[in-house]
């Protein structure tokens, strides 16, 4: 006897593999389980303002670049009459505004869309090279080596010594030493100079804290510094290592935030808001040819991604038809005949059509009798019952149109050579074994084709075959257990009562 073992090993790989595919596709392109999951996105405007003096303007401003814990899914510029690029220069974004001529006040708009990524950090980097030491005057100097000393003295690496100073230079009560250097120093300056002075790569950077539907908001500032890896931001304030996850790094290398040339009395402000917009669509947005981009079905057409919608939704169809036939013991007319019922449901809707398929089949019926008294070939049999069917469904289309009735217009959706041999098999069954079982495995099919059709048309169901097509292959795998089943259908149990009555 074959071992079952090679079975029941591919059974298992094929539901493994559904699985785990199906997963990687969900982290990787941020494809949700659910249709209805909403994900959060940060609109971040830019109001540029400034006065033209009447010669040739042109305006930059710094644009942020994988900024850390965040995602820029689209950017748009809003000035009329300007003209607008992204340039690069000096391996840094920068929106770039220019006007032949422009007098009196002018207002430039920058518009980016946020989300949220954890998995966005900051890349590791080259170290810079080594900052040269800061000229420092008396009494000054003195202050800064006194200062470093303690701070030295308190730390072992670039990360414990930066925050050893915040903690010194933001003390309630500062020494001597700290406050000297804080009368003549602003303190987001005095810090990454300190930092420098002490051969630590330092800048002072700018955050954005998002909250929603705020307006006319300031870059924050932040303190980076360089510990021969990566970069790490502290807060300046508190000295609380990384990002906030409210806090967006606007501008990080950039020596300025704005740069305006035939203008004056320039600023910039930033408005935010906060929406919601469904995840679904944002991964299809950013569907690409990295990873299992490539094999997403909204790479095709939109044409094809219709048919492939419906196509996908056949192999669960099948798998209602075998759960029904092989361990409910359903019978039906045809194997997969359901199924095709189903798929028409979907087009015409149920109760719709449930009344255009018992009214074809039934008109088919009579008129197939009536075939049979001509004594005709089964080729030539079957072609009419074609041609009668279009007819019959025909005549359905124009009476529905002619009540008001549109879903009869869906009628020609159902398969017209499947209907024509269902008709031929249910005559052929009439005559041999009677009305009863025509009803039988017709009732069967319209049972199993309800259910098909109800588990087809869940959004859930359309949403994980079309998004997931990996997930077939644990469809696959169902049907092939089923394919084993050897045991009692559930229809036949009865056969069994009489046994219970005897039994003490």
């Amino acid at each position: 006897m074959r071992s079952r073992r090679p079975f029941y090993a591919g059974v298992f790989i094929l539901l493994i593999t559904g699985i785990l595919l199906s997963a990687l596709r969900h982290y990787e392109l941020d494809i949700p389980w659910l249709p209805g999951d909403q994900q959060t996105t940060w609109l971040v405007e830019a109001r540029i303002d400034f006065e033209a003096v009447g010669d040739p303007v042109r305006a930059s401003l710094n644009l942020p670049e994988q900024p850390p814990g965040f995602r820029v899914l689209s950017e748009q510029a809003a000035s009329p009459g300007y003209g607008f690029s992204v340039v690069r220069k000096q391996g840094l974004r920068r929106g770039e505004w220019s006007i032949r001529q422009a007098t009196g006040p002018q207002t430039l708009y920058f518009k980016a869309q946020f989300t949220r990524d954890p998995e966005q950090g900051t890349p590791v980097s080259e170290p810079p090279p080594a900052p040269e030491p800061v000229f420092w005057e008396e009494p000054q100097a003195t202050a800064v080596d006194q200062v470093l000393s303690v701070a030295r003295q308190r730390s072992s690496t670039p990360e414990s010594l930066t925050r050893e100073l915040i903690k010194l230079i933001r003390s309630s009560d500062p020494d001597q030493n700290a406050s000297l250097l804080l009368t003549e120093n602003d303190t987001h300056d005095l810090l990454p100079e300190l930092l420098r002075h002490a051969g630590i790569p330092a800048r002072t950077v700018g955050g954005l804290v998002l909250e929603n539907a705020r307006r006319l908001q300031p870059l924050k500032p932040f303190l980076e510094i360089h510990n021969g890896e990566r970069w790490l931001t502290f807060n300046p304030r508190t000295g609380d290592q990384g990002v906030p996850d409210n806090v967006l790094l606007w501008r990080r290398d950039a020596t300025s935030l704005l740069d305006v040339m035939g203008g004056e009395a320039s600023e910039v402000n930033f408005s935010m808001m906060r929406q919601t917009i469904p995840a679904l669509s944002l991964a299809r947005s950013e569907a690409t040819q990295e990873g299992l981009g490539f094999l997403s079905l909204y790479q095709l057409p939109v044409e094809e991604q219709g048919m492939f919608r419906t196509l996908l939704l056949l192999p669960l169809g099948a798998l209602v038809v075998a759960f029904m036939r092989i361990i409910i013991g359903v019978r039906t007319s045809g194997t997969f005949m359901p199924v095709l019922i189903a798929v028409a449901f979907l087009q015409t809707s149920l109760l719709p059509g449930l009344v255009t398929f018992i009214a074809v089949v039934t008109v088919g019926l009579l008129l197939r009798g009536y075939l049979s008294s001509l004594n005709l070939l089964l080729v030539s049999r079957i072609a009419t019952l074609i041609i009668l069917v279009i007819f019959i469904s025909a005549g359905i289309s124009i009476v529905g149109y002619q009540m008001g009735f549109n879903p009869g217009m869906t009628v020609t959706f159902f398969p017209m050579v499947i209907l024509a041999w269902t008709i031929e098999r249910m005559s052929i069954l009439w005559e041999e074994e009677g009305a009863r079982e025509v009803v039988v495995q017709g009732a069967g099919s319209l049972i199993v084709a309800v259910l098909a059709y109800l588990v087809m048309q869940a959004p859930l169901v359309g949403h994980l075959t079309f998004n997931f097509p990996e997930l077939h292959l644990v469809v696959l795998a169902a049907i092939l257990l089923l394919g084993r089943y050897t045991g009692y259908k559930l229809s036949e149990l009865h056969r069994f009562e009489p046994m219970s009555e005897h039994e003490p």
